[in-house]
């Protein structure tokens, strides 16, 4: 007996907003696979692979999200998969939204806890997108608080028939008193009895100091993992369970600051992805805090991150609203930490006059600074010591080499032995710097020096910093002082 062939129905949504956009079959293709490439997806769409959906053929994978975020581009209006008649899938840029309120920001934010905290490991994959971050950082710009964010003690619940309550129940129709929807296994007693208090958040608080101290010290792959699962089954049951106005902007806000630091631990591990998800997420609980200071903070590490991944325009923008956000009546060490970010991004573009006046802002920001002034606790790592190092920086992308070895120089006599990761990338900046200055012995000390330390921590960052170094080293391989180099280094294992 012969199968007959499946019968599948023209997609005529599709059709009309091709039609609405202007697009042709080839056109739509290629503004998918372009999307797909900003998303680490390597796509082969072509006309042929249009018309085979136009005819009801369902396209797989998150291909569909790529599609309606195409037009949702061309069009200026939010579209959805269902809305092009194709099958529903998970957003192409899930854990990105700005959520509207703060429920809406518990769901999104814990959603990613639960996913990383097991062995998702394609969560961690996820691919960084530029495009990814505009539309929070105007959505913070313009935002404001919100409204409320405390919430109740929730109703108790009916008993089955013969309970306390069981007379009560007389009173409420059968068909609306019997059923309860059910929920994740665990989930509501959690909510039902957690009432948050201040020793709650300020264990958040001090959790926070603890995983701050091993990402600086050991980097970010050390507990990230640990730090992943503290926030799903400690601070989520805190955000589901009964608290008022105060108590709930103060943990809001600390956990905006747990969370923004699993993203930089992400970040720290190369799973850039999943760190910009984290920092958007941290953005919005910052929000919801009323904590427009530690909103910008967020906004900084996002700009760091771009200038990381060679995005400067993008990373410049993200300094800029930082510094919008908070206006200048911030203290002078957070002026001069938003303005040092600014010339970071404006150094990866090679942009030397826009680098040097923002250099030249954050030094003096931080000479206006006095010793009583009241520095946010997520500032107060700003002092010379980290101005020295973004200086060593700015001027190692700008190829100032003579400059950038002083103040790199400068860092490393200032910086304590606890910011082992920064002290690190301090010293492959100084190494660069010498070589740059034709000192191919000394760098090469310094390189082996933080190839060393790169082997004792988790940090992809680290040994990304020791790579480049390597690459800079390619052209005089054949000298003695590099081969000496490899030889160390391949000792190391």
């Amino acid at each position: 007996m012969t199968e007959r062939p499946v019968q599948r129905t023209p997609n005529r949504q599709l059709a009309a907003l091709i039609t609405e956009a202007g697009f042709s079959n080839a056109g739509l293709a290629r503004r998918v696979d372009q999307l797909g490439l900003e998303h680490g997806l390597d796509l082969r769409y072509d006309k042929t692979s249009v018309t085979r959906w136009l005819r009801g053929q369902q396209p797989r994978g998150t291909t569909p999200a790529l599609i309606a975020e195409v037009f949702t581009r061309r069009l200026g209006r939010r579209l959805t998969a269902l809305d092009l008649g194709l099958d529903a899938c998970a957003p192409v840029y899930a854990g990105l939204e700005f959520a509207a309120g703060p429920e809406e920001a518990i769901d999104i934010v814990s959603g990613l806890w639960r996913k990383d905290s097991g062995s998702h490991a394609e969560l961690r994959k996820i691919a960084f997108t530029a495009a990814g971050l505009v539309v929070p950082s105007r959505d913070w710009l313009i935002g404001r608080a919100d409204d409320r964010v405390a919430r109740e003690e929730p109703a108790p619940r009916v008993p089955a028939q013969g309970g306390p309550l069981s007379s009560a129940r007389s009173a409420v129709p059968a068909e609306r008193s019997a059923y309860v929807p059910p929920r994740p296994r665990g989930q509501a007693d959690r909510e039902a009895a957690h009432k948050v208090t201040g020793g709650d958040i300020a264990a958040l608080r001090s959790v926070g100091e603890l995983f701050r101290a091993l990402d600086d010290q050991y980097g970010g792959g050390h507990a990230r993992q640990a730090l992943v699962r503290y926030l799903e089954h400690e601070c989520e049951p805190m955000l589901r369970g009964v608290y008022g106005e105060q108590t709930g902007r103060r943990l809001f806000a600390a956990a905006a600051d747990l969370t923004r630091l699993v993203g930089w631990t992400s970040f720290d591990i190369a799973a850039h992805g999943l760190a910009q998800r984290y920092f958007v997420q941290a953005l919005r609980l910052a929000q919801a805090a009323a904590d427009r200071a530690y909103g910008s903070y967020v906004l900084v590490t996002m700009s760091r991150q771009a200038v990381y991944l060679g995005h400067g325009r993008e990373a410049v923008q993200l300094a800029r609203v930082a510094q919008q956000g908070v206006g200048t009546g911030a203290p002078p060490v957070m002026q001069a930490l938003l303005h040092s970010v600014e010339a970071r991004a404006h150094g990866v573009l090679g942009e030397v006059r826009a680098c040097t006046g923002a250099l030249v802002r954050a030094e003096r920001a931080l000479e206006a600074a006095r010793p009583g002034d009241e520095v946010p606790y997520w500032a107060r790592f700003f002092d010379e010591a980290q101005l020295a190092d973004e200086f060593g920086h700015c001027h190692r992308d700008l190829q100032q080499f003579r400059a950038a070895a002083q103040h790199a120089e400068r860092s490393l006599r200032l910086r304590a032995p606890a910011y082992a990761r920064s002290r690190l990338f301090c010293r492959v900046v100084l190494a660069t710097a010498r070589l740059g200055l034709g000192e191919l012995d000394q760098a090469c000390v310094l390189g082996a020096e933080a190839a060393g330390q790169a082997t004792e921590m988790r940090s992809v960052r680290a040994l990304e910093y020791v790579r480049d170094f390597e690459r800079r080293l390619e052209p005089y391989k054949d000298a003695a002082p590099v081969r000496g180099y490899r030889e160390k280094v391949a000792a190391l294992g």
